[in-house]
């Protein structure tokens, strides 16, 4: 290992660092903005996600109508989100070593490819569950490894005292397209078919592939040949474990995501067997998460500059977890999407307080291997923990979930202020968390 990466400093860092910049920051809560760069690669990522949106409002809503079993429904989104747990890691390490505006346009163009196929299948009446589950896993496959490119991508098109508000806007993104994406595609089901939705997917993914085509880092990253691959990864896992609070809070995450975000899976079913309502009951649901997403990426940004993540990771559980509970006794459908709001919400302020925490903290050249630990956390338990309540929906009913998964959550909650030790230094303002040197390196 070299003296740099143990220092936790890159080449690209150094690079950075030397940089005469050409635009300023605003140092508002929009301040990101200020950088072309950014700015066409939020946008682009915006359309793609609006259309990724689309496609699965009107894919779950087809797997629902269609085969009337919540567990089918959360098989399509195990299909999905399966590659993550599978191959985030490597994903991470390819980040790190190849050049990822290249990864980002080859997955993208496999995203749009497998779009392609589901709105041709559809528009010929020959789409067969294996067809479905095959695309939407080659899919997945090709987001896990588009994920870390993309979100290391985001701190090498600003300055690093933005890097933070690049993030939190890139959450709002993501979540400004739940809002869109769902409405849009409940309208679409309901005026023309499942499969325009397939086809405006496919056309959004180019957004994208233009906007990173015309972007130019702020940073030369250095590729290197993935060599020793395991042990790489193996360095990644060790550095997770180096500290207390990292471990700690990605495994909230991901209990949280499991038992307490996965129940999401269920919506079509709450919509239609819980408050007897249709596809726009569904989209309603859907799209008042996202509401709830957006109104808390700049709240956490708000936040963060007063507020440890620390404290956001625990009050954000909680929040879940009391909303969940809610939602298990609602039978009002307006009541229903305003605590859908605040699930969103809260999800948001604890993917957001986990994610740039974690980043922050981390050299440059280990944050595509960071990434895919937070998204193994993030999008891996989504999809396990998707079939897990699926199954279990199946078996009891939909209301009963809702109200343990929320207790659950709140139990996540409430060990983590039992034991504020374990997230103390889980705050993004402490700086980089130097690579500790290996034990032989020390003696030598």
């Amino acid at each position: 290992m070299s003296e740099d990466s143990l220092s936790g400093k890159s080449v690209e860092e150094k690079e950075l660092g030397g940089e005469e910049l050409t635009e300023s920051s605003t140092g508002g809560a929009l301040s990101a903005f200020a950088y072309r760069d950014y700015t066409l690669f939020w946008s682009g990522t915006l359309m793609s996600n609006i259309g990724t949106w689309i496609q699965t409002t009107a894919l779950m809503w087809y797997m629902k109508e269609t085969y009337h079993s919540n567990a089918w429904v959360a098989a399509v989104n195990l299909a999905n989100f399966l590659p993550v747990l599978l191959f985030v890691l490597f994903a991470g390490l390819l980040a790190d070593s190849k050049d990822r505006k290249h990864i980002i346009i080859v997955t993208f163009a496999v995203l749009c490819a497998s779009a392609t196929v589901l709105a041709v299948s559809s528009t010929l009446k020959a789409m067969t569950l294996p067809l479905i589950m095959i695309t939407t896993f080659v899919a997945g496959t090709a987001y896990t490894f588009s994920a870390p490119a993309g979100v290391s991508f985001l701190p090498t098109l600003v300055p690093k005292e933005d890097m933070l508000n690049a993030l939190a806007l890139s959450n709002a993104q993501y979540n400004i397209g739940r809002v869109i994406g769902p409405a849009i595609g409940t309208i679409i089901i309901s005026a023309w078919s499942v499969s325009a939705a397939f086809y405006i997917n496919a056309v959004s993914f180019l957004f994208v592939i233009c906007a990173v085509l015309i972007v130019k880092p702020r940073a030369k990253q250095q590729t290197r040949p993935v060599t020793r691959p395991f042990a790489r990864i193996g360095e990644g896992i060790r550095y997770v474990f180096q500290s207390r609070w990292r471990p700690t809070i990605l495994l909230s995450l991901g209990l949280a995501t499991f038992v307490g975000f996965s129940t999401t899976v269920l919506y079509p079913s709450l919509a239609k067997s819980v408050l007897g309502g249709g596809s726009w009951t569904y989209g309603l649901l859907m799209s008042f998460l996202g509401v709830g997403a957006v109104v808390g990426a700049p709240l956490v940004t708000r936040l963060n500059r007063t507020v440890p993540e620390s404290s956001i990771l625990k009050w954000s559980a909680l929040g879940i977890g009391a909303f969940l509970v809610g939602l298990s006794c609602s039978r009002l459908t307006w009541l229903s999407c305003l605590l859908s709001a605040g699930i969103g919400c809260c999800y948001l302020a604890m993917c957001s307080a986990v994610n740039s925490c974690n980043q922050a903290r981390s050299p440059l050249g280990m944050r595509g291997r960071m990434v895919s630990m937070y998204s193994l956390m993030f999008l891996g338990m989504f999809s396990v923990g998707g079939q897990f309540i699926g199954f279990l929906a199946d078996a009891w009913s939909v209301p009963p979930v809702f109200l343990y998964s929320g207790v659950f959550c709140v139990l996540i909650s409430l060990f983590l202020f039992a034991f504020p030790g374990l997230t103390r230094d889980a705050r993004s303002t402490l700086g980089i968390e130097e690579i500790a040197r290996p034990l032989a390196e020390q003696t030598a």
